[in-house]
């Protein structure tokens, strides 16, 4: 009897990571081979993705307020805030289940070894940063 709590516990441990969904919309340029990447990176990791090709970026940087100091080569919207750029699922993750009074998360530019960006053994130390929607910013979470 002792193994049913058990076996309980691990059950809905299982359905909890199961049933994990959130859908996001992905807005990136046919010819960037990292942002199919990142976008994998995230469908392995529970999330519901649809890819929309802009070839120029811009006029979508500047609907989801995307300052040029935090863009990157994607820009995604999940439950209504922004995620900019190589950011880790489990970042994502944290972030949607802490529901801050942020407008999003970025990592600038494309750092080596954040999802989408593992080619080779090369590694870069990156910041998540968190943004809010009059431009303040603080560091969510550093990947070294």
């Amino acid at each position: 009897m002792k193994t049913l709590p058990k076996l309980a516990a691990f059950s809905l441990a299982l359905l909890s990571a199961s049933t994990f969904a959130a859908t996001g919309i992905t807005y990136k340029s046919p010819y960037c081979g990292c942002c199919k990447e990142w976008v994998k990176h995230m469908e392995d990791n529970g999330f519901e993705m649809t890819a929309e090709d802009h070839v120029n970026m811009n006029p979508i940087k500047q609907k989801f307020g995307i300052k040029p100091q935090l863009a990157s080569c994607h820009t995604t919207v999940i439950d209504g805030y922004v995620f900019e750029g190589h950011i880790p699922a489990s970042d994502v993750k944290k972030f949607l289940a802490e529901k801050p009074k942020l407008a999003g998360l970025a990592v600038p530019g494309m750092p080596m070894g954040s999802p989408g960006m593992e080619y080779g053994d090369e590694k870069d130390a990156y910041d998540v940063v968190g943004f809010s929607h009059v431009g303040m910013t603080m560091i969510y979470n550093s990947h070294n």
